[in-house]
């Protein structure tokens, strides 16, 4: 920030070296947006299919190892060793990395365990969780009108729970184990958005996470056949063009706007899971899970309006 006096001494920069201004294009940002969470859809259908013979520890490495490759690749062959470069405090990549890897391998796991638009419900409610902990941990405004957001989300998530008790228990706590997550990454991505790069925190999340989830690896390993080679590569391609799509549309458009696409989800996981597991939600699902989207969308309006410091773009995502 320069002062009054400064500003005052400084030569006028010409017209014509003056940088250019970038205009958002929204018809680019929100199709980036709607391909980016298609692809997100995607990649969990893979592993979900993968699953029926392969452990989820072994799938995550797959996704970890093939998404990372691209960026080895930017380094070491395109010269981009800023990638390389920690600006902030070391601790928190690690610890970003560590519990993106424990929330990918909690997805697939949740995937696996129950039906696609069954876990895409229950995952929405990692953004009812995010103005909460923003309130606890970095001490945020949340006014009553969130507040009342959050409680009406977890309402639809006591509808799906279903009051009879006939439920998978496992997915479900696989499911909201998961969301918990990626509310706590949220809230450590936006300190480590004030002074890193997406691409160096998108680098170690890979990297870290694919010697993580090497170390298990013997244990779990199934040795894929030929015919399973297309899943694997497609599930790593499918992570990677995700993040390449997401710079694209929050590069096009406001968050505000790019975020609403994320509740095109639930629709890939109903049409993926219709054809291919012949799964449609229960009246259950159906009722909570709108609950819980419509209790998302009051509290994307409200941040819009009010604004949340911090919550401009996502680093990364799993």
């Amino acid at each position: 920030m320069t002062d009054a006096t400064n500003e005052q001494a400084q030569p006028a920069v010409p017209p014509q070296a003056s940088a250019p201004v970038h205009a958002d294009n929204y018809i680019v940002g929100m199709a980036a947006a709607l391909l980016a969470y298609l692809s997100m859809a995607a990649m969990n259908v893979l592993a979900k299919l993968l699953s029926e013979h392969h452990h989820v520890i072994e799938i995550g490495f797959y996704r970890n190892l093939i998404g990372f490759l691209p960026f080895l690749f930017m380094v070491f062959a395109m010269g981009k060793r800023d990638i390389l470069k920690i600006r902030g405090n070391r601790r928190d990549i690690f610890l970003r990395s560590i519990l993106g890897s424990v929330s990918l391998i909690f997805t697939f796991a949740a995937y696996a365990a129950m039906p696609m638009a069954d876990t895409s419900a229950f995952l929405f409610t990692s953004s009812l969780l995010i103005p909460a902990l923003g309130f606890f941990v970095l001490g945020e405004r949340v006014g009553p009108f969130r507040w009342s957001a959050i409680a009406l989300g977890f309402l639809g998530v006591l509808i799906m729970l279903r009051p009879t008790g006939v439920v998978n228990s496992v997915g479900v706590s696989l499911a909201l184990g998961a969301a918990m997550i990626q509310a706590v990454l949220q809230i450590l991505l936006r300190k480590l958005g004030r002074t890193e790069r997406p691409e160096t925190v998108t680098f170690y999340f890979l990297g870290i996470g694919a010697v993580l989830t090497a170390i298990p690896l013997p244990l779990v390993f199934t040795a894929p056949g030929w015919n399973e080679l297309p899943l694997i590569i497609g599930i790593g391609l499918c992570g990677v063009f995700m993040q390449m799509a997401l710079s694209i549309a929050f590069k096009n458009a406001p968050a505000n706007i790019i975020t609403v696409f994320n509740y095109s989800s639930i629709i890939w996981t109903t049409t993926f899971g219709w054809f291919i597991w012949n799964d449609w939600p229960t009246l259950p699902i159906w009722i909570g899970g709108s609950i819980v989207v419509i209790s998302n969308f009051i509290i994307v309006w409200r941040e819009a309006r009010v604004g949340v410091p911090g919550r401009e773009k996502p680093l990364s995502s799993p």
